[in-house]
């Protein structure tokens, strides 16, 4: 029997959850660090800062990750209980819907009806949920997973700019943590457009900018909030 094809949507749960993890602890964290590194000098207090960002960032992913995608599974698993139901109750009805939706896709009447009634004689609800609600029973939003995949994502991504920090010293930090984070951020973009089928410039583009302006917008402010008030 030849292996089943998959493509790229069937990744995007995991996907979705590790680059935007990622992303995020390295953005964040540097943004974090640059910035008191901006206003205080003294890297144990600046490691401190960056450690409790890493560790309160992992969990806040963790836990909006679980709670967005276990509401998307519900709503996934509401469907499915009311096309059982329907199947259940008016199988005629959801005969006709199937019909319709062939129909739609180009075949004529007689074989859209055959298409329908064929198909229906297998596993009748999986080719309901695929057709009617573009739902597969083996790739149902998975929260654990996500939520797994986001704080991990978060974590390994946020340690870079805090090694970064701890292998430098006040004279060059700012600039050795800007640059791995840029560099970090290149490499994210364009593995993600890479696993994503997407124009990696255009989306290594994106991420570096984005995520550039966000690291010199709070070492700048953190400069000010410094002088302040020295």
């Amino acid at each position: 029997m030849p292996e089943r094809e998959r493509h790229r949507s069937q990744r995007s749960n995991w996907l979705r959850a590790g680059v935007l993890g990622a992303n995020d602890g390295v953005v964040s964290t540097a943004s974090l660090v640059l910035g008191v590194a901006a206003a205080e000098t003294a890297k144990d207090t600046i490691l401190i800062a960056g450690m409790a960002g890493l560790v309160a960032g992992a969990l806040s992913m963790a836990v909006g990750e679980y709670v967005s995608v276990s509401a998307q599974r519900d709503a996934e698993h509401a469907d499915i209980a009311m096309e059982k139901l329907e199947l259940a109750t008016v199988p005629e009805r959801e005969l006709d819907e199937l019909t319709e939706i062939y129909r739609a896709k180009g075949l004529g009447p007689e074989l859209a009806r055959e298409v329908a009634v064929e198909l229906s004689k297998g596993d009748v609800l999986a080719v309901h949920l695929r057709e009617e609600l573009g739902i597969a029973a083996d790739e149902l939003a998975r929260p654990i997973q996500a939520s797994v995949v986001s704080a991990g994502a978060f974590a390994l991504g946020a340690s870079l700019p805090m090694l970064a920090i701890a292998a430098t010293t006040a004279s060059n930090r700012t600039p050795v943590t800007f640059g791995v984070a840029i560099v970090a951020l290149a490499l994210l973009g364009s593995l993600a457009a890479k696993l994503g089928g997407a124009p990696i410039t255009k989306a290594t583009l994106r991420v570096v900018v984005g995520g550039a302006a966000a690291m010199i917008l709070t070492t700048v402010i953190g400069r000010a909030f410094g002088a302040a008030v020295g």
